[in-house]
Formats: structure tokens, C-alpha cells, sequence
């Protein structure tokens, strides 16, 4: 049976990534994380003193790194930077503070479009993102724009944040929030935006079984389709 490429875009702590994972996994599917890719970029260049304004500087980083994903049987999905494990490193507030404007530069969005393109190639894939609709899979058979209100999406970060040890004010995660929406829907490089034919789901009361069940029925539709 031909697969399909699901494609999920959003904003920050809608819970892209959880919905992703799930439902590769629920079809046998690859699960890329592209967020995880933009992130560990954006580590590269904090832990080398690299000024990502200068695009020489820059230019000469995005050649120097390499990104790739590693299924662990106990700690399930992990990303690799050059080699190395930062799974848990590029979730930190720091990284999180300059994501969206490394996310901006046209030279890293070129680089990793193509690396998420070549990982879609000819399988079934699940990826989310901000663009994955738009630009890197505008053919995608399925594509899904997920929503959640603001609080929502604060209470889940602050949540997220303290499994990973680290104590953050909601004021910090609200102002970081607010700014990387601003940055990722008025980047002029692929700004983050709805698809035409993508399904808007707003899961602020959704409980993650519920999503899934939801998208599965989706996808068992797209894939029929695909296959009719």
C-alpha cells in the first residue's frame, strides 16, 4: 500500500510534536521532529560564539553541521548534532530564546528543506513544523494546522519545562511564546501559515488520545484515497 506524508504545522507548544510522533508510530511511519533540527542549528551556533547576523559566519556554520535522528528504545526519539546527543540540551531556554531568529535566515532554511525533503523520499513520513505544509511538503496527502489558546499553550511549556528540571516564571514563557509567534508569522523567509487545504484542529481541550483518534481517522481516509 503507497504511504503518505502527514504534514503538521502550528505554533509553538501546541503539541505538533506529540501528535507527530504518535501517529508515526501508530502507522509504521518515520517521524521527523524539523523543530529539533532548527534547534540543534541554533545550539551549534551558541556553543561556538557564532554570530548567526553575519552570513559569512553563518554561511561557514551551516557547512560545518549535521544533523541526524536516532531511535532509542527507552528514550524514544533523540537528536543528533554532529554526531552527538542534544535531545534534551536544544529544549532548554536559552536555545529557546534564539531558535526563531536562526529559524529566519534563508541559508538554514535552504539547508534543512533539502535534508527534510531527502528524509520524505519515496516513505511514509510524519513531520511538523512551521513550513512543512507550505514549502517543504506542498504535495503532502495530509496536512494538519494545529491550534491552541495562548494560556493553554503557556501552561503546557511550564509543565514541559519542569519534567526537564528547569524552573522558568510564566512571564518568561509567555514573552518567549508571544515573540516567537511574532517572529515565525512575519519572517519573510516561509512565515508560519495555514495551508489552504490543511485541517485546522484546535486542541486546547483535546486530550492527546483524543487528537489521535481524530487524525488516525484522517489519515485511514487520505491513505484510502492515495490508494483508490
Amino acid at each position: 500500500m503507497k504511504p503518505i506524508k502527514i504534514a503538521i504545522d502550528g505554533y509553538s507548544s501546541c503539541g505538533k510534536s506529540t501528535l507527530a510522533k504518535a501517529l508515526a508510530q501508530s502507522l509504521g511511519y518515520l517521524y521527523v521532529d524539523s523543530g529539533a533540527m532548527y534547534r540543534a542549528f541554533t545550539l551549534f551556533f551558541l556553543e561556538n560564539g557564532i554570530d548567526y547576523t553575519q552570513p559569512a559566519a553563518a554561511q561557514k556554520a551551516v557547512a560545518a553541521v549535521k544533523i541526524d535522528f536516532h531511535l532509542d528504545p527507552l528514550a524514544g526519539n533523540r537528536t543528533l548534532l554532529n554526531g552527538r546527543d542534544v535531545e534534551d540540551r536544544i529544549r532548554e531556554m536559552d536555545v529557546s530564546q534564539h531558535v526563531s531568529p536562526v529559524a529566519t535566515l534563508p541559508l538554514v532554511r535552504r539547508a534543512l528543506v533539502q535534508q527534510q525533503q531527502e528524509l520524505g523520499r519515496n516513505r511514509g513520513i510524519a513531520m511538523d513544523g512551521r513550513d512543512i505544509g507550505t514549502v517543504v511538503f506542498p504535495q503532502a496527502e495530509m496536512k494538519i494546522f494545529l491550534v491552541a489558546e495562548r494560556e493553554e499553550r503557556i501552561r503546557r511549556r511550564q509543565e514541559q519545562l519542569h519534567q526537564w528540571g528547569e524552573v522558568v516564571s510564566v512571564e518568561n514563557i509567555r514573552r518567549n511564546l508571544f515573540e516567537r509567534d511574532y517572529i515565525d508569522s512575519t519572517r519573510s523567509d516561509s512565515p508560519l501559515m495555514q495551508a489552504k487545504d490543511a485541517v485546522r484542529l484546535d486542541n486546547t481541550n483535546l486530550s492527546e488520545d483524543e487528537q489521535l483518534a481524530i487524525c488516525l481517522t484522517l489519515a485511514e481516509l487520505r491513505i484510502a484515497a492515495a490508494n483508490a
